[in-house]
Protein backbone atom coordinates (compact mmCIF):
# COMPACT_ATOMS: atom_id res chain seq x y z
CA UNK A 1 0.00 0.00 0.00
CA UNK A 2 1.63 3.32 -0.77
CA UNK A 3 2.02 6.26 1.49
CA UNK A 4 -0.47 8.98 1.79
CA UNK A 5 0.50 12.04 -0.24
CA UNK A 6 2.49 14.77 1.95
CA UNK A 7 0.04 17.54 3.45
CA UNK A 8 0.92 19.91 5.79
CA UNK A 9 -2.34 21.55 7.17
CA UNK A 10 -2.37 25.46 7.08
CA UNK A 11 -5.74 25.98 9.06
CA UNK A 12 -9.00 23.97 9.32
CA UNK A 13 -9.49 22.60 6.18
CA UNK A 14 -9.02 19.40 6.26
CA UNK A 15 -11.68 19.38 8.93
CA UNK A 16 -13.72 21.28 6.80
CA UNK A 17 -13.20 19.14 4.09
CA UNK A 18 -14.05 15.85 6.03
CA UNK A 19 -17.23 17.50 7.49
CA UNK A 20 -18.46 18.32 3.60
CA UNK A 21 -17.69 14.48 2.70
CA UNK A 22 -19.84 13.33 5.66
CA UNK A 23 -22.60 15.77 4.52
CA UNK A 24 -22.18 15.16 0.22
CA UNK A 25 -21.63 18.93 -0.04
CA UNK A 26 -19.65 19.50 -3.13
CA UNK A 27 -16.33 21.51 -2.23
CA UNK A 28 -15.30 24.58 -4.24
CA UNK A 29 -11.33 25.50 -3.54
CA UNK A 30 -9.87 28.88 -4.79
CA UNK A 31 -6.44 29.67 -4.84
CA UNK A 32 -3.88 30.82 -6.61
CA UNK A 33 -1.67 28.57 -8.79
CA UNK A 34 0.61 26.20 -7.00
CA UNK A 35 -0.41 26.62 -3.61
CA UNK A 36 -1.43 22.91 -2.71
CA UNK A 37 -5.23 22.49 -3.83
CA UNK A 38 -4.40 19.55 -6.03
CA UNK A 39 -1.85 18.12 -3.42
CA UNK A 40 -4.41 18.64 -0.77
CA UNK A 41 -7.43 16.86 -2.94
CA UNK A 42 -4.98 13.83 -2.98
CA UNK A 43 -4.33 13.84 0.38
CA UNK A 44 -7.97 14.06 1.61
CA UNK A 45 -8.98 11.27 -1.02
CA UNK A 46 -6.63 9.26 0.98
CA UNK A 47 -7.46 10.20 4.51
CA UNK A 48 -10.88 9.12 3.55
CA UNK A 49 -10.44 6.27 1.96
CA UNK A 50 -11.97 6.94 -1.23
CA UNK A 51 -10.88 6.62 -5.32
CA UNK A 52 -10.03 9.96 -6.41
CA UNK A 53 -10.81 10.87 -10.17
CA UNK A 54 -9.00 13.73 -11.32
CA UNK A 55 -10.17 16.11 -14.63
CA UNK A 56 -8.19 18.98 -15.59
CA UNK A 57 -10.54 21.32 -17.17
CA UNK A 58 -9.81 23.33 -20.45
CA UNK A 59 -11.73 24.90 -23.00
CA UNK A 60 -11.62 22.35 -25.39
CA UNK A 61 -13.16 19.51 -23.00
CA UNK A 62 -16.64 18.91 -24.15
CA UNK A 63 -19.41 17.25 -21.66
CA UNK A 64 -19.15 14.00 -24.04
CA UNK A 65 -14.99 13.61 -23.01
CA UNK A 66 -16.43 13.88 -19.37
CA UNK A 67 -19.73 11.35 -19.56
CA UNK A 68 -18.33 8.71 -21.91
CA UNK A 69 -18.49 8.18 -26.00
CA UNK A 70 -19.37 5.21 -28.18
CA UNK A 71 -16.17 3.34 -29.65
CA UNK A 72 -15.70 0.75 -32.25
CA UNK A 73 -13.96 -2.20 -31.28
CA UNK A 74 -13.31 -4.96 -33.08
CA UNK A 75 -15.98 -4.55 -35.18
CA UNK A 76 -18.56 -3.94 -32.16
CA UNK A 77 -19.60 -1.04 -30.92
CA UNK A 78 -18.99 -0.65 -27.14
CA UNK A 79 -19.89 2.09 -24.87
CA UNK A 80 -16.83 3.71 -22.58
CA UNK A 81 -17.47 5.78 -19.31
CA UNK A 82 -15.70 8.96 -19.52
CA UNK A 83 -14.45 10.14 -16.28
CA UNK A 84 -17.14 11.92 -14.25
CA UNK A 85 -19.66 8.71 -15.22
CA UNK A 86 -16.78 6.44 -13.42
CA UNK A 87 -16.84 8.49 -10.17
CA UNK A 88 -20.20 8.76 -9.86
CA UNK A 89 -20.24 4.97 -10.27
CA UNK A 90 -17.45 4.23 -8.17
CA UNK A 91 -18.54 6.48 -5.60
CA UNK A 92 -14.94 8.49 -5.78
CA UNK A 93 -13.79 12.08 -5.69
CA UNK A 94 -14.02 13.71 -8.65
CA UNK A 95 -11.85 16.47 -9.16
CA UNK A 96 -12.52 19.43 -11.57
CA UNK A 97 -8.99 21.15 -11.11
CA UNK A 98 -9.39 25.08 -12.97
CA UNK A 99 -13.09 24.32 -13.63
CA UNK A 100 -13.82 27.76 -14.64
CA UNK A 101 -11.86 26.76 -17.90
CA UNK A 102 -14.31 24.19 -18.44
CA UNK A 103 -16.89 24.71 -21.58
CA UNK A 104 -20.72 25.71 -20.85
CA UNK A 105 -21.74 22.50 -21.77
CA UNK A 106 -19.72 20.85 -18.76
CA UNK A 107 -20.67 22.91 -16.50
CA UNK A 108 -24.24 22.28 -17.09
CA UNK A 109 -24.28 18.74 -16.77
CA UNK A 110 -22.76 19.10 -13.66
CA UNK A 111 -25.45 21.13 -12.06
CA UNK A 112 -27.66 17.74 -11.01
CA UNK A 113 -24.61 16.56 -9.38
CA UNK A 114 -23.85 19.72 -7.09
CA UNK A 115 -27.02 19.89 -5.43
CA UNK A 116 -29.82 17.94 -3.56
CA UNK A 117 -30.06 15.27 -6.82
CA UNK A 118 -26.78 14.21 -6.92
CA UNK A 119 -27.39 12.68 -10.14
CA UNK A 120 -25.93 12.69 -13.34
CA UNK A 121 -28.04 12.19 -16.72
CA UNK A 122 -25.85 10.51 -19.94
CA UNK A 123 -27.94 11.48 -22.72
CA UNK A 124 -26.42 9.27 -25.05
CA UNK A 125 -27.52 6.63 -23.12
CA UNK A 126 -30.49 7.99 -22.23
CA UNK A 127 -29.26 6.69 -18.80
CA UNK A 128 -29.98 8.92 -15.19
CA UNK A 129 -27.45 7.98 -12.22
CA UNK A 130 -27.65 8.76 -8.94
CA UNK A 131 -24.47 9.07 -7.22
CA UNK A 132 -22.92 6.03 -5.14
CA UNK A 133 -22.21 6.55 -1.33
CA UNK A 134 -18.80 8.22 -1.09
CA UNK A 135 -19.29 10.16 -3.92
CA UNK A 136 -18.03 14.20 -3.20
CA UNK A 137 -18.08 16.72 -6.15
CA UNK A 138 -14.63 19.06 -5.62
CA UNK A 139 -13.82 21.92 -7.71
CA UNK A 140 -10.71 23.83 -8.07
CA UNK A 141 -10.12 27.96 -9.56
CA UNK A 142 -7.94 30.89 -9.52
CA UNK A 143 -9.98 33.60 -8.33
CA UNK A 144 -9.96 36.78 -10.59
CA UNK A 145 -7.31 38.42 -8.81
CA UNK A 146 -5.33 38.75 -11.94
CA UNK A 147 -5.54 39.60 -15.41
CA UNK A 148 -7.56 37.07 -17.94
CA UNK A 149 -9.10 34.73 -15.71
CA UNK A 150 -12.50 33.41 -16.03
CA UNK A 151 -15.24 33.79 -13.29
CA UNK A 152 -17.14 31.37 -12.10
CA UNK A 153 -21.32 32.01 -12.39
CA UNK A 154 -23.18 32.79 -9.20
CA UNK A 155 -25.36 29.73 -10.17
CA UNK A 156 -22.51 27.25 -10.34
CA UNK A 157 -20.46 28.84 -6.86
CA UNK A 158 -23.68 28.73 -4.83
CA UNK A 159 -23.73 24.77 -5.11
CA UNK A 160 -20.42 24.55 -3.39
CA UNK A 161 -19.17 25.49 -0.16
CA UNK A 162 -15.72 27.22 -0.56
CA UNK A 163 -12.37 26.86 1.07
CA UNK A 164 -9.99 29.61 0.33
CA UNK A 165 -6.25 28.77 -0.07
CA UNK A 166 -3.36 31.00 -0.33
CA UNK A 167 0.67 30.64 0.15
CA UNK A 168 1.57 29.62 3.61
CA UNK A 169 3.38 32.05 6.06
CA UNK A 170 7.05 31.91 5.90
CA UNK A 171 7.89 29.80 8.60
CA UNK A 172 5.38 26.89 7.43
CA UNK A 173 6.62 27.41 3.64
CA UNK A 174 9.75 26.86 4.82
CA UNK A 175 8.60 23.79 6.90
CA UNK A 176 6.96 22.23 3.15
CA UNK A 177 9.51 23.10 1.27
CA UNK A 178 12.12 21.60 2.89
CA UNK A 179 10.24 18.39 3.21
CA UNK A 180 9.18 18.42 -0.28
CA UNK A 181 12.32 18.62 -1.79
CA UNK A 182 14.43 17.20 0.88
CA UNK A 183 16.45 20.37 1.06
CA UNK A 184 18.24 21.38 4.02
CA UNK A 185 16.08 23.98 6.12
CA UNK A 186 18.36 27.03 5.76
CA UNK A 187 18.15 26.97 2.82
CA UNK A 188 14.43 26.28 1.92
CA UNK A 189 13.90 29.33 4.68
CA UNK A 190 16.08 31.36 1.48
CA UNK A 191 14.29 29.99 -1.24
CA UNK A 192 10.97 31.19 0.89
CA UNK A 193 12.39 34.65 1.78
CA UNK A 194 12.99 35.15 -2.10
CA UNK A 195 9.30 34.07 -2.96
CA UNK A 196 8.14 36.69 -0.06
CA UNK A 197 10.59 39.57 -1.71
CA UNK A 198 8.85 38.57 -5.12
CA UNK A 199 5.28 38.30 -4.40
CA UNK A 200 5.32 42.11 -3.12
CA UNK A 201 7.10 43.20 -6.23
CA UNK A 202 2.90 44.12 -7.72
CA UNK A 203 4.73 46.38 -10.14
CA UNK A 204 6.35 43.81 -12.71
CA UNK A 205 2.92 42.67 -13.52
CA UNK A 206 3.81 39.45 -12.97
CA UNK A 207 0.32 37.05 -14.40
CA UNK A 208 1.38 34.86 -11.62
CA UNK A 209 4.16 35.08 -9.10
CA UNK A 210 6.15 32.54 -6.97
CA UNK A 211 4.28 29.25 -6.15
CA UNK A 212 5.11 26.90 -3.25
CA UNK A 213 5.31 24.59 -6.39
CA UNK A 214 7.98 26.47 -7.80
CA UNK A 215 9.95 26.73 -4.83
CA UNK A 216 10.05 22.89 -4.38
CA UNK A 217 10.95 22.60 -7.91
CA UNK A 218 13.96 24.74 -7.33
CA UNK A 219 14.87 23.10 -4.14
CA UNK A 220 14.85 19.71 -5.75
CA UNK A 221 17.55 20.99 -8.41
CA UNK A 222 19.85 22.56 -5.56
CA UNK A 223 19.15 18.81 -4.01
CA UNK A 224 20.52 17.28 -7.47
CA UNK A 225 23.40 19.34 -7.17
CA UNK A 226 22.80 22.36 -9.02
CA UNK A 227 23.95 25.82 -8.16
CA UNK A 228 21.20 27.55 -5.98
CA UNK A 229 21.04 30.57 -8.26
CA UNK A 230 20.98 28.78 -11.26
CA UNK A 231 18.49 26.72 -9.88
CA UNK A 232 16.06 29.58 -9.41
CA UNK A 233 17.48 30.82 -12.59
CA UNK A 234 15.62 27.66 -14.20
CA UNK A 235 12.58 26.96 -11.59
CA UNK A 236 11.48 30.36 -10.77
CA UNK A 237 12.77 33.02 -13.09
CA UNK A 238 12.25 31.28 -16.56
CA UNK A 239 8.72 30.09 -15.33
CA UNK A 240 7.38 33.49 -13.95
CA UNK A 241 8.19 35.82 -17.34
CA UNK A 242 9.62 36.10 -21.25
CA UNK A 243 9.92 40.09 -20.51
CA UNK A 244 13.65 40.64 -20.77
CA UNK A 245 13.33 43.60 -18.15
CA UNK A 246 11.08 41.64 -15.78
CA UNK A 247 13.87 38.66 -16.14
CA UNK A 248 16.46 40.95 -15.32
CA UNK A 249 14.80 42.55 -11.97
CA UNK A 250 14.21 38.99 -10.50
CA UNK A 251 17.16 37.28 -11.63
CA UNK A 252 19.37 40.27 -9.73
CA UNK A 253 16.57 39.45 -6.78
CA UNK A 254 17.96 35.95 -7.12
CA UNK A 255 21.78 37.12 -6.58
CA UNK A 256 20.74 39.52 -4.03
CA UNK A 257 19.16 36.56 -2.06
CA UNK A 258 21.30 33.64 -2.37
Amino acid sequence: MSAAPYYREVGDEVRAFAAAHATRTPVLLKGPTGCGKSRFVEAMAAKLQRPLVTVACNDETSAHDLLGRWLVKGGDTVWQDGPVTRAVKQGAILYLDEVAEAREDVIVVLHPLADHRRQLHVDRLDLTLDAAEGFLLVASYNPGYRRGLKELKPSTRQRFIAIAFGYPQAELETEIVAAEAALEPAVARRLVALAGKIRKLEELGLAETVSTRLLVAAGKLIGAGVPPRRACAVALVGPLSDDAETTRVLQELVELSL
